[in-house]
């Protein structure tokens, strides 16, 4: 039995014992797939831990960078209160007319609202407007971006904010030094700064579905 295989094997255990299906979830994966949107949204107990991590912090303020069709956003924004909110930012039109559907199907209209735009400029326009602190990020958007939506995420957190980030072991390629690949490069550099960041204490948690891969967990000091 090959490493994957297992590792595939015990994902899909762990989903079954607690991931039962949720017809909302389903519905939201199948409208992805009816738009034409890459399936690159998070697994079912990745998105269970995003919802097991935001209602352990508390988080009443959430920041999700990277959208698709909203299926991450389900997870985080079922573990809000009352009076929670979660802000989600989307570069591509398609895709948050996709997720405001998926939204209004989860009864989270009133608790998601979804900006339009690039992440950074957006970012900027967050961070200039004064629009911080948040108590939850979760960074799931450009490999590219991921060293400047952390400086953003610092600049829009409080101490004791969880910045969270996913696709972070890209299959071992973040092991590769010289890769000439720019998001691998982007990712190191992402890595290598929540490593040794005076402001946060983080670690990755590998995740292990169809490939390697990881979730960074940081704690902002």
């Amino acid at each position: 039995m090959s490493e994957i295989t297992l590792g595939q094997q015990i994902d899909d255990y762990i989903e079954q014992l607690f991931n039962p299906a949720d017809p909302i979830l389903t519905e939201t994966l199948k409208e992805l797939e009816r738009a034409g949107l890459p399936p690159i949204n998070v697994s079912a107990n990745e998105g269970k831990l995003l919802y097991l991590l935001a209602s352990l912090s508390g988080a009443k303020k959430i920041l999700e960078i990277g959208t698709l069709a909203g299926y991450s956003a389900i997870w985080l924004g079922r573990a809000l209160p009352s009076d929670g909110k979660l802000v989600t930012l989307e570069i591509d039109p398609k895709h948050v007319e996709v997720s405001r559907l998926n939204f209004v199907r989860a009864g989270l209209a009133d608790k998601i609202e979804v900006r339009v735009g690039p992440g950074q400029q957006t970012l900027a326009q967050m961070v200039e407007a004064n629009e911080g602190p948040f108590d939850l990020f979760f960074i799931d958007a450009d490999k590219d971006g991921y060293p400047a939506y952390l400086e953003y995420a610092l600049k829009l957190s409080h101490p004791g904010s969880v910045i969270l980030a996913d696709n972070l072991i890209r299959n071992g390629k973040v092991m590769e030094a010289n890769s000439p690949d720019v998001y691998v490069q982007a990712i190191r550099t992402f890595n290598q700064t929540i490593a040794t960041h005076p402001r946060l204490e983080s670690l990755i948690l590998p995740i292990v579905r169809n490939n390697f891969d990881g979730l960074s967990i940081s704690i902002v000091r």
